[in-house]
């Protein structure tokens, strides 16, 4: 199978999505992606060096991964593809921002600014605020991720899928362009799960890894230790272990 081409054009994406649906049944969707982690990695050449120096990273994990267990069990099962992409999420992150850190200091985000001390004040009545919270998109993504998996664990699958259209609307409204909110969207970014909420939805696997990651003395003894698993069970057992 050839890869797809990076400047498909809309009718031609949309053509090939209908195409998949109708003769394998099953939900499709054309992405944009940032970097494949084949050897040598390929990695989208923009002018975000941080960005870059992340992507790389994580598609280099990927090769690390790809000659233990982890990586090799990568398509044996939606769980180990979770655990592969949070993994070199991660690893991609820290890595990435130290080499920003070590060779490009004047790139590098500000050190966060302590908290204030407390101070004893008089209680006072709590105000209403003036203006509707701010739109977060992590936190609505997880809802939708939510509802939509319970439509669908009841076989109610056309609701499922109105109700995503619904949300894509919602979503495009407040800035969030997205052109198909669909099961395959999930599929695809629901494997990244280095950050709490969005289209994880409830997924334990992601935290699980996160949850490694703290108990773990360094990055290298948690990618040491992640890259031999071969289950979730696996990983279950590291995080709950003593």
């Amino acid at each position: 199978m050839a890869p797809l081409q990076a400047d498909m054009k809309i009718e031609d994406i949309t053509r090939l999505e209908k195409e998949v649906e109708q003769g394998l049944d099953v939900s499709a969707l054309v992405v944009p992606i940032g970097g494949v982690g084949i050897y040598p990695t390929m990695v989208l050449a923009i002018d975000d060096l941080p960005w870059q120096a992340n992507t790389i990273s994580h598609e280099w994990t990927h090769n690390f991964l790809t000659l233990r267990p982890l990586g090799l069990n990568y398509e044996t099962s939606p769980e180990l593809r979770t655990m592969n992409e949070t993994t070199a999420s991660i690893v991609g992150k820290e890595v990435g921002d130290e080499v920003i850190r070590r060779y490009y200091p004047e790139l590098a985000p500000p050190p966060p600014q302590p908290a204030p001390a407390a101070r004893s004040q008089p209680a006072r009545p709590v105000e209403k605020p003036q203006n509707p919270p701010p739109f977060n998109f992590n936190k609505e993504m997880h809802t939708t991720r939510i509802t939509a998996d319970s439509l669908l664990s009841a076989g109610k699958i056309k609701e499922a899928e109105d109700y995503m259209e619904q949300r894509r609307q919602f979503m495009w409204d407040n800035g969030y362009h997205i052109r198909r909110l669909n099961q395959a969207y999930f599929a695809f970014y629901g494997a990244y799960a280095d950050v709490p909420g969005g289209a994880a939805g409830n997924d334990p696997v992601g935290p699980a890894v996160v949850k490694l990651r703290g108990q773990s003395a360094s990055l290298v003894d948690f990618l040491n230790r992640i890259s031999w698993m071969s289950s979730f069970e696996d990983l279950e057992k590291a995080v709950n272990t003593p």
